[in-house]
């Protein structure tokens, strides 16, 4: 079996996904790159019973490599953001607040600097029909400096070098667009301009580099 260790460690992010209130059913979809090779989940299966074998192997063209199931309608997606950036793993989630911001806004609004964990402010892509190569387009376009999108009136994508990195920056999107949903029912919320947004987006990408703290 190919990746096994990739599969186990989808099969095991499923299930938070779906603990975290970041999917529904069976919606959302994960992914995991290992050199020219993609291990993704199928579609159509319940978490609770998914298995590492029920999951799918991809090249980065979308061929099937090795699966005994359909692989996830949204390939074009992940795949698309595979080739256009330096991903080792891709979230794709249904979570509601983000849905909902995705239907009213064309940006998740600058309310907390979290949003500088994924680069700065997250756009909402344009609406085209899921797993559509103008979806996977759309979101890879909207995604530019960034590492999380939204796609309107459907849900929210990230992606990070490790799923663990990939599926927090889903919980930190979802966070704070609850955030700001929760702000609008008190009073219009206080925005941080972009420059205040920049800024710490400047410091977060100098944690880790000699002389930093």
């Amino acid at each position: 079996m190919l990746l096994p260790d990739e599969r186990a460690a989808l099969v095991e992010y499923c299930l938070k996904m779906q603990a975290d209130d970041l999917t529904v059913g069976t919606s959302g979809n994960l992914s995991v790159r290992s050199g020219h090779l993609v291990a993704i989940t199928p579609s159509g299966v319940n978490y609770d019973e998914l298995t590492p074998e029920a999951i799918c192997v991809i090249d980065l063209d979308g061929g099937v490599v090795e699966a005994d199931l359909e692989p996830s309608s949204e390939v074009p997606m992940h795949t698309s953001v595979y080739r256009a950036t330096d991903a080792g793993a891709v979230v794709h989630s249904h979570p509601m607040y983000c849905t909902a911001i995705s239907v009213t806004m064309d940006e998740v609004p600058p309310v907390h600097y979290m949003l500088a964990l994924l680069g700065g402010s997250v756009r909402v892509a344009p609406y085209a029909r899921f797993g559509s190569p103008e979806l996977a387009r759309g979101s890879v376009a909207a995604m530019a400096g960034r590492s999380g999108v939204l796609l309107r009136n459907h849900g929210a994508t990230t992606y990070g070098p490790t799923l663990a990195k990939a599926y927090t920056r889903s919980i930190y999107l979802e966070w704070v667009c609850r955030l700001y949903h929760q702000a609008k029912q008190i009073g219009e919320p206080n925005l941080l301009t972009a420059e205040q947004l920049d800024e710490v987006v400047q410091v977060i990408d100098s944690y880790g580099r000699p002389g930093q703290r």
